[in-house]
């Protein structure tokens, strides 16, 4: 077993369940055990069921297990308090002041979680105590991402050393230092002595996908070490359960698939009939995983009798997508892996179906909305083939990050700004956050066009969307830097400034803007959304809209374990109309994946009701 043990996979697959299961057995075997989590979105003292936050604590119940979560803001204010330590002896306190409001811009909480984490890889202060670090990671794209950084980082540091000595996160010569920590964190992450990385799925196509390209990227990085996990694995004992017996048939396609396509050191887990929370029932988990235990069977009487839960009208539902006399602005947000690539299609298609012309877009690092629509979609707005007055595009950050290069650069130059200046300006380009930033931009300009009835939005994970959204502040807070730090301050930051206001009141308006939030009914994703809603009411935004996906339809409740399921699933949809005061839009498990435009079509009629169209 290697000392650092990594989690990753597709949102809503189970890492953290797995993660928390692993730990709590090295613990229970007398091995010093530490799990850390860098999901923005952590959802790991849900699992624990106890207060863990941005520091080591330990966890009741479990003698040798402590838990982290690495808090974005926290760790921003550690880093930059860290670097600028040394420079505030020896400058003016105005240039310090400047200094650090340059740091403040949005690629710095990233650097800086990844800073924290890499404290553990390279034997920081925390590292020493544990003999197993496990490390419960974000969704794969963003994942990716943060194990690129080290690389660019480097760049980065390089080039303002032999320029002005400023990058976007922190002077260079005051995280040199910082340098041969990422590197040394990037050798043990590649040591196949010290580092593992475990990939957590279902038998699904898109998960298979997401695994593949991650597992390609991280061999570009010269990780090589792999395991995994294939999750949600249908009980045996459903074969009467049409439902059921349906799904287990779609996932019997997949598991040769998998066998066949990721050939690496493999274990399944069996889909249980209820939730996996507290120290208690991990260890049941551990002794199915790590032992072959067979789950225990549901009793006939154990499913007991399922309450009848409320639901909303489809007019109230329609109300919130539909336009009215403004264009509708739909959002869809959630924990990753709660099926909103799949409900922002079928809302898509459906709104287009009404006749309304209606742009499809996404700002996920790991973009689905090709799988779903069974077409690819590119970084350009083209028409989807087959359904009439339905667009659809992708933001690649990287694609955008050039753009936005260019454009910046050449209304410096227009600006007459002198070669000396263009060059600092080329140097803060290249760091990291330029390309978080450009997306955004991206995103400013399709939320400004006025040319569409309907705008439907499949945003990233609630952590990372959450960040997305903060940025028109951190940007505001830029500019207004740059006119306390420079006499040329130009139109053109007010003209910007006002551009991103005008989209942030629109995002405000519920008459021309709904944010829905997509979950399933279980615990995680519902406070994952609570928390995300509670966020986005800070700077003004309310939910207009709950979607609940993977609804155990009361039809298709006939065996014991489906009961069990569905009376879980009834328990939390009555939260969830107590949590959320807007109406509740369910979505049924389906028998097959969601794929292609017939079947959204048909599922939009079923969420939203055939009408005439407008």
């Amino acid at each position: 077993m290697t000392q650092f043990i990594f989690f990753s996979g597709k949102g809503g697959v189970g890492k953290t369940s797995m993660a928390c299961t692993h730990a709590v057995r090295y613990a229970d075997e007398g091995k010093r055990t530490l799990i850390v989590t860098t999901d923005p979105a952590s959802n790991l003292a849900d699992v624990f069921e106890q207060k863990i936050g941005h520091h080591v604590t330990p966890i009741a119940g479990v003698p040798n297990l402590s838990a982290m979560e690495i808090d974005p803001d926290r760790a921003t204010q550690e880093y930059i308090d860290r670097a600028m330590s040394p420079l505030r002896a020896a400058f003016p306190a105005q240039m310090v002041q400047v200094m650090e409001e340059q740091m403040s811009g949005p690629c710095t909480a990233e650097v800086a979680a990844f800073d924290r984490f890499t404290d553990f890889i390279v034997r920081g202060e925390s590292a020493p105590e544990f003999d197993v670090i496990i490390f419960d990671t974000a969704p794969t794209g963003h994942t990716i991402r943060l194990l690129e950084l080290p690389a660019e980082w480097s760049q980065s540091i390089d080039a303002a050393s032999a320029g002005s000595g400023q990058t976007c996160i922190g002077p260079a010569a005051a995280i040199q230092d910082a340098k041969h920590k990422y590197e040394n964190a990037l050798a043990a992450l590649r040591d196949e002595s010290l580092s593992t990385f475990t990939f957590v799925l279902h038998p699904e196509a898109i998960a298979i996908r997401e695994t593949k390209r991650a597992i390609s990227e991280l061999t570009k990085l010269g990780i090589h070490t792999y395991r995994i996990i294939i999750n949600g694995i249908i009980p045996a004992s459903e074969k009467s359960n049409p439902l059921f017996a349906a799904r287990s048939e779609m996932q019997a396609r997949y598991l040769k698939q998998i066998s066949a396509e990721l050939p690496y050191p493999t274990q399944r887990m069996t889909l249980l009939s209820g939730e996996i929370t507290g120290a208690a029932r991990l260890r049941g988990v551990g002794k199915i995983f790590f032992d072959g235990e067979q789950a225990p069977a549901e009793s006939e009487s154990s499913g007991g009798k399922i309450i009848s839960v409320e639901t909303s009208s489809i007019d109230e539902i329609r109300a919130r997508i539909q336009p009215n006399s403004h264009r509708r602005t739909v959002f869809f947000a959630g924990k990753g892996g709660v099926g909103k690539t799949v409900a922002s299609c079928l809302t898509a298609v459906w709104l287009a179906q009404q006749g309304r012309k209606t742009l499809l877009l996404t700002t996920d690092p790991a973009a689905h909305l090709g799988d779903v629509l069974g077409q690819p979609v590119g970084d350009d707005v083209t028409a989807v083939s087959g359904q009439p007055n339905l667009w659809a595009v992708k933001i690649d950050p990287k694609a955008a990050a050039e753009t936005y290069k260019a454009r910046i650069l050449n209304d410096a130059r227009q600006r007459g700004r002198p070669e000396s200046a263009i060059k600092v300006m080329e140097e803060e380009l290249d760091s990291p956050c330029t390309e978080e930033m450009a997306a955004f931009d991206q995103f400013i300009d399709y939320a400004s066009q006025t040319d569409w009835d309907a705008v439907v939005f499949d945003t990233a994970p609630t952590g990372h969307t959450m960040r997305l959204l903060e940025l028109p502040l951190d940007w505001s807070q830029q500019i207004d830097v740059k006119v306390f730090a420079s006499v040329d301050a130009t139109a053109a930051d007010d003209v910007a400034k006002q551009r991103f206001g005008q989209v942030i009141e629109m995002m405000r308006d519920p008459a021309q803007s709904t944010f829905a939030f997509v979950m399933y009914p279980e615990s995680t994703p519902i406070l994952e959304a609570w928390r995300a809603a509670q966020e986005l009411a800070t700077v003004g935004i309310q939910p207009g809209l709950v979607v609940v996906n993977f609804v155990i339809p009361p039809e298709a409740a006939t065996t014991p374990f489906a009961q069990a399921r569905r009376k879980m699933q009834v328990r939390y949809l009555a939260e969830i109309r107590e949590r959320f005061a807007v109406p509740v839009l369910e979505i049924p498990l389906q028998p097959q994946e969601v794929k292609g435009l017939e079947m959204l079509a048909e599922l939009g009629n079923r969420a939203y009701g055939e009408q005439v169209k407008a």
